[in-house]
């Protein structure tokens, strides 16, 4: 008799079944490359790993899968490396995230699982800390904190949401904001106001940037406070 730690999970695939190059690997590691196999991840953090011969769940945390291999010969086998691989290459999240698509430009990006604010991509989300351009007026901003909250749900001390400002109009009303104070303003010291901005519309400074920053005419989404 089977012992049910031992039974394939009874668990419908999402994925088609891929293989890789052997990439002159031997043994399991090689049979993680070879064998066709869908991962898919599930809510809990753990992996449905399809294969020809059944679908077994991968827990990377706790080091086990639920394939004989693991369970009798207590193996690294090939379930728990082919995860491994998938979830290096950015194909699965990681555990304890999920995926979820990027507010800016619709691109799939992986958040903590817990997290409902509006995702943004390694290639929109920005740092504190970060110097940045507005595009709007090409003045230069150091990014404080980013807020989590849509450009349709921030409201600035006039009492505005963001999204409702005429320079936002070209930016989506669902990006999430980002608060900002102008690079002038720290070099004069003080006091100094904090600006929400849509994600967009702030643009990381690289070092092929060049050239002084315009400050006058400024028309963030208004002043607010951190």
């Amino acid at each position: 008799m089977t012992h049910p730690e031992h039974t394939p999970a009874s668990l419908p695939a999402t994925r088609s079944k891929t293989t890789r190059p052997p990439a002159d690997t031997t043994g399991r590691a090689r049979r993680a490359r070879t064998d066709p196999m869908a991962v898919r991840p599930l809510r809990d953090g753990r992996y449905a790993v399809e294969t020809d011969g059944g679908t077994y769940v991968v827990d990377l945390d706790a080091r086990s899968c639920t394939c004989p291999d693991a369970q009798i010969r207590d193996a690294r086998c090939k379930h728990r490396r082919r995860v491994a691989l998938d979830v290096t290459d950015g194909l699965v999240p990681p555990p304890g995230q999920r995926t979820a698509v990027c507010a800016v430009c619709g691109g799939r990006t992986f958040v903590p699982t817990g997290d409902d604010a509006p995702a943004l991509c390694a290639r929109h989300a920005i740092d504190p800390g970060t110097l940045v351009s507005d595009r709007e007026t090409g003045d230069r901003l150091v990014v404080v904190a980013a807020t989590g909250d849509r450009a349709d749900s921030v409201a600035t001390d006039e009492g505005r949401l963001v999204a409702d400002y005429p320079s936002n109009a070209d930016y989506g009303r669902h990006e999430p904001v980002f608060r900002a104070v102008y690079l002038d303003a720290l070099r004069r010291g003080g006091d100094v106001t904090h600006y929400a901005f849509p994600a967009s519309r702030l643009r990381p400074v690289t070092d092929r940037d060049a050239g002084p920053s315009p400050t006058d005419g400024i028309d963030a989404a208004g002043p607010t406070t951190a």
